[in-house]
């Protein structure tokens, strides 16, 4: 381990390198001005929404962001990117990133280029982020209409609805549903059944989908639920709470593998009656579990505890406690997790490899004669 007041810029300088290798010899199938990347979700796809307002679930601090350019801790819950970064880095050909709505610095450019309106600690459930003082997806929306607003001032009405129209919409939501209602302490998740639960989300889930078509979306990529069972972080609490070894939480994941089977069915029933729109159902769940399993295949040596600190259950304000005491991992390629719950930036940077040819047939759909 490292201490927190030691790192090697080594690591950041070999991350740099991976990405320019992986943009300049990834491209694109198509050969248009890129689309707009308009981002909802949570801490998976959150690159410092929280920093703005007072929550538990923020990362603005060290050791977030080590490897990121000037080792800035921006608020991304990883060592660097996340996996909306990647993309637009590859939909661009250039190494860009999707900056924080509530960034006060944002420019124009940067809204027409695209922003995420994440926020960590969110869930199709509304109860998670108010649990976590969070922005729920109602309200990510809002926030949304205001930035249809800004652009509507400065481009005019009819350029901003084709930019919209033309844009990406990416949605990664769900974990900490599954992991709150895992640990609920609240007596109303207490009452719902695994499948009532599950039933209840998907209901939000649709919800969400529509109020995305009528503020004008066209093109929604959604990422399904993580096997939250591999988690370091709850297999921890797992293993306290039943008084037992950590191990992987097979029945946790199960729970989220069967929603997501829910959600593939709802994409697809979608579909059928969808006219000049378009949604896309991307499994990061499997590649999840193949390279926690199967570690070495991808260059892994740790999958079953974080980067950070012990590994074991820290995460935003207690990695950094935690880093003071016991530093961070020297070896950070080689750790799926940074912290006890969230990627390194290699962990998303190859998810986001498993998801290109999903990415391409969507790309190659919408931009394609």
């Amino acid at each position: 381990m490292v201490q927190f007041s030691s790192y090697v810029s080594r690591w950041a300088i070999l991350s740099l390198l991976c990405v320019i290798l992986t943009i300049a010899n990834a491209q694109p199938p198509f050969n248009t001005t890129p689309p707009t990347i308009i981002v909802f979700g949570d801490s998976t796809a959150d690159p410092g929404n929280n920093n703005y307002f007072f929550t538990w679930d923020r990362s603005n601090f060290q050791p977030y962001g080590v490897d990121f350019p000037g080792s800035q801790a921006t608020g991304r819950f990883s060592n660097r990117y996340l996996m909306p970064d990647f993309a637009a880095s590859y939909l661009s050909g250039t190494n860009r990133t999707v900056p924080a709505y509530l960034d006060p610095t944002l420019t124009l450019q940067d809204m027409i280029q695209g922003v995420s309106f994440a926020s960590a600690g969110s869930g199709y459930d509304p109860q998670a982020a108010q649990a976590d003082g969070a922005l729920s997806l109602s309200q990510q929306l809002q926030n949304f209409a205001e930035y249809k607003t800004k652009l509507t001032s400065a481009l005019g009405t009819n350029a901003t609805e084709n930019l919209i129209s033309k844009a990406i919409f990416v949605v990664s939501s769900g974990t900490n549903d599954f992991y709150d209602y895992s640990f609920a302490m609240d007596n109303q998740r207490k009452n719902f059944t695994v499948s009532d639960y599950q039933q209840f989300l998907l209901s939000q889930f649709k919800n969400f989908i529509q109020a995305l078509w009528t503020n004008g979306a066209k093109n929604i990529f959604l990422l399904n639920v993580p096997p939250i069972g591999y988690l370091p972080r709850v297999m921890t609490a797992y293993a306290s709470n039943t008084n037992s070894s950590r191990k992987s939480v097979d029945s946790l994941s199960n729970m989220t593998g069967q929603f997501n089977t829910m959600l593939q069915t709802a994409v697809q029933t979608m579909r059928t009656s969808l006219v000049n729109r378009t949604i896309i159902y991307a499994d990061i769940y499997s590649p999840i579990t193949d390279m926690v399993n199967n570690p070495s295949k991808y260059g892994f040596s740790v999958v079953d505890r974080g980067c950070c600190g012990t590994g074991l259950d820290e995460y935003g304000p207690t990695c950094f406690l935690s880093s003071l005491e016991h530093g961070i991992c020297n070896n950070r390629s080689e750790y799926f997790f940074f912290d006890s719950v969230h990627p390194t930036d290699r962990g998303y940077s190859l998810l986001f490899q498993a998801l290109q040819p999903t990415i391409d047939a969507f790309l190659k759909k919408l931009y394609q004669p």
